[in-house]
This record gives C-alpha cells, sequence and structure tokens, in this order.
C-alpha cells in the first residue's frame, strides 16, 4: 500500500521518534509579502548514466558571478547521521519485507508521486509515503522549513530509496540576500542542496534527485537554469546520489521548452503540460514517473529484489 500525506499551509510533519545524532536549526527571517520567483499553483498539499553521481540526462554548465553576503544567508543544519545505521542496502526487498519509498517537494513532487507510487505498487515488495508542499523550497525555510520536515519524515520512516524534486520556488532570490544569478546565489543554495543530499543519502538510503522541467517564460526560464544546473553540479560530486533530468525529457527539439513531447509508450505526441506553462499535466507526470520508476526498480534488483525492470518502450 501506498498513502499520500497532504499538509495545509502551515502544517508540520509530526515525528515519530527513532534515534538522532543531532541537529541544528536555524533561521530568523521575517516573511515576505511577495514571491520573486513562480509560485506553485496549489496549496499545500531514458537516458544515458554520466560520471559522478549517476545521471538520467544531461545539463549543460552556466556561469554565475557575484561577491558573497554572508550576512544575508539563512542558516539551514541536517546532521547526516539520522538514524542508528541499518542493513538498508543488504536487505532483499521481498512481499514479506517490503522497501520503503519516500517522495518529497513540492507541486512537482504532487504531479510525480502518485503515478510513481502506483506504477510501483504493483512489483509487490514497495510501500511508499508522497510528502508534498506547494509553493516550497530551499530557499524559504521561513515559509516552510523543509530541512525540519525531512528530518521528521526520515525518523518516522527510516526509507529506503528516497525521490526529491524541489523546482519553481527557488529560482527566485534569498531574501535580504544574494540574488539569483550571483556566484553568491549558486553558493549558498548548492550548500542547502548538498546538505539534504547528503542527509537523505545517508545511513544506506539511496536518493533520486529529479531535476526541473523547463518553463515557457524566457525570464523564468533564465531563473531556472541558475537552479538547474546548481542541482545538477551538487549531484556530481556525490555518486550515491542519482539525478533525474527532467529539463532534457521536457524539451523541444530546438528549444529548451515543448508543451508536446513524444510519450515513450505508444511514441503519439502528447500535450505533457498545464496552462501555466511549467507544469506538468497527467500525461507528462506519467512520463517522467516511467522514467523514475526505472531508476527505482533497478535499485530495488540491485538489492536482491526479484522483479523485472521497466520494459523497453516502443519510443
Amino acid at each position: 500500500m501506498y498513502s499520500n500525506r497532504f499538509l495545509p499551509s502551515g502544517a508540520s510533519p509530526k515525528s515519530a521518534g527513532g534515534a538522532i545524532a543531532g541537529v541544528a536549526l536555524a533561521f530568523g527571517i521575517v516573511w515576505l509579502a511577495s514571491w520573486a520567483g513562480l509560485v506553485d499553483q496549489n496549496e499545500g498539499g531514458s537516458g544515458n548514466a554520466l560520471s559522478g553521481s549517476t545521471t538520467i540526462g544531461s545539463t549543460a554548465p552556466v556561469t554565475l558571478i557575484g561577491p558573497v553576503d554572508s550576512a544575508s544567508v539563512v542558516e539551514t543544519t541536517l546532521v547526516a547521521t539520522t538514524v542508528p545505521p541499518t542493513s538498508a542496502a543488504s536487505n532483499v526487498p521481498t512481499a514479506d519485507n517490503k522497501a520503503f519509498l519516500y517522495i518529497a517537494g513540492d507541486s512537482d513532487a504532487q504531479n510525480l508521486g502518485p503515478p510513481l507510487q502506483r506504477a510501483l505498487e504493483t512489483t509487490g515488495v514497495v510501500e511508499s509515503e508522497l510528502h508534498y508542499k506547494a509553493a516550497t523550497g530551499l530557499t524559504r525555510p521561513d515559509f516552510y522549513d523543509w530541512p525540519a520536515a525531512l528530518l521528521a519524515d526520515v525518523q518516522q520512516y527510516n526509507p529506503d530509496v528516497v525521490v526529491v524534486t524541489f523546482g519553481g520556488n527557488d529560482a527566485q532570490d534569498f531574501p535580504d540576500g544574494p540574488g539569483i544569478g550571483t556566484q553568491a546565489w549558486a553558493d549558498e543554495y548548492g550548500r542547502r542542496v548538498g546538505e539534504v543530499m547528503d542527509y537523505l543519502s545517508a545511513d544506506g538510503r539511496t536518493l533520486i534527485w529529479v531535476g526541473i522541467p523547463s518553463a515557457e517564460s524566457g525570464d523564468f526560464r533564465t531563473r531556472q537554469i541558475a537552479l538547474r544546473d546548481t542541482q545538477a553540479a551538487e549531484a556530481a560530486k556525490r555518486p550515491q546520489v542519482i539525478y533525474v533530468d527532467a529539463w532534457n525529457r521536457f524539451s523541444g527539439l530546438s528549444t529548451d521548452y515543448a508543451d508536446f513531447i513524444a510519450d515513450p509508450r505508444d511514441c503519439q505526441f502528447k500535450l505533457v503540460r498545464q496552462d501555466d506553462g511549467f507544469h506538468l499535466n497527467t500525461d507528462g507526470a506519467e512520463i517522467l514517473a516511467l522514467d523514475v520508476e526505472a531508476v527505482v526498480r533497478a535499485e530495488l534488483i540491485r538489492r536482491g529484489a526479484e522483479i523485472d525492470q521497466v520494459p523497453d518502450q516502443p519510443c
């Protein structure tokens, strides 16, 4: 069975115990009334492997410049050791010993999660939990503190495989801090992303980080590139992190954005976007879920599960 946990605005997940080495969380920013980036629309609630981290697809580099303003940086800290190390990597997933899949993120996770959960439930060796909160990310812990939420959830579920995606809402300046497109922003955002990656991939967990699809808006897409490349760069430093590239999956033949792409399941060109020019619709989410499902199944097989890989697709 799988579950879908929807948190209304302002709610925080409950911690259900589990040993913890330590955590320091500190932030002191006052809520600002408006977002600098695109805000998620809903309330809370195949490629080739590259070197470094395992990457599904690829990303292009971008050069960011600017001074570091350390006084304006929000401090959020996660301690990598969260529960006593387990033999998660050696535990064979079976019907009687199911692997736990934890999916988390913003409204992109809200769209991706359900089809991924449905697909993996058919293996008979997976149970899962989806935790999404729209209009959130890692740039605004004053609005929603994802490090604290992830800490609580990992303690509660002790997952074997983690799938995470943070997208549109992080393509903005830090409040009273570095502006996106500067080296200072890339350094601070990279620190936060790296900290989350280290935490979620510790103690035998497998972390699959799903990149963002591009947006139709040129200005917003430019800001997304800084975010995309910072996430990909942090994943590349960590062999234990698997990066799935949604950008290239949903790009056109000659542009970084496409409303229609060929569905790999039947080779038919289908609309894959919602009306906002960014979020994936049902078909788009199912296509992305198929990419992620292939990675999760490969990981389960590596752990000894007697399940099939995702069948080769027509396209």
